[in-house]
């Protein structure tokens, strides 16, 4: 093994962190927002953004908000 590939893995592991993170951000900042501003039920929004995050989040966007 070079020692170059085991370095990757850890960058790997940090990038996947971070897009957990911001995952389970996007589904919070929905929620938090459907309460505020949508007369629909903040958590389907929720399970919406959960289920399909990129498009979730465009529909949340376009059609959710009041």
């Amino acid at each position: 093994m070079l020692p170059l590939q085991s370095a990757g893995g850890g960058i790997a592991f940090v990038i996947g962190l971070l897009v957990l993170a911001l995952f389970i951000y996007m589904v919070y900042w929905t929620y938090r927002d459907a309460q505020r501003n949508s007369a629909h039920p903040a958590f389907l929004w929720a399970i919406v953004v959960f289920l399909a995050p990129l498009l979730g989040i465009v529909l949340y966007v376009l059609l959710g908000r009041d």
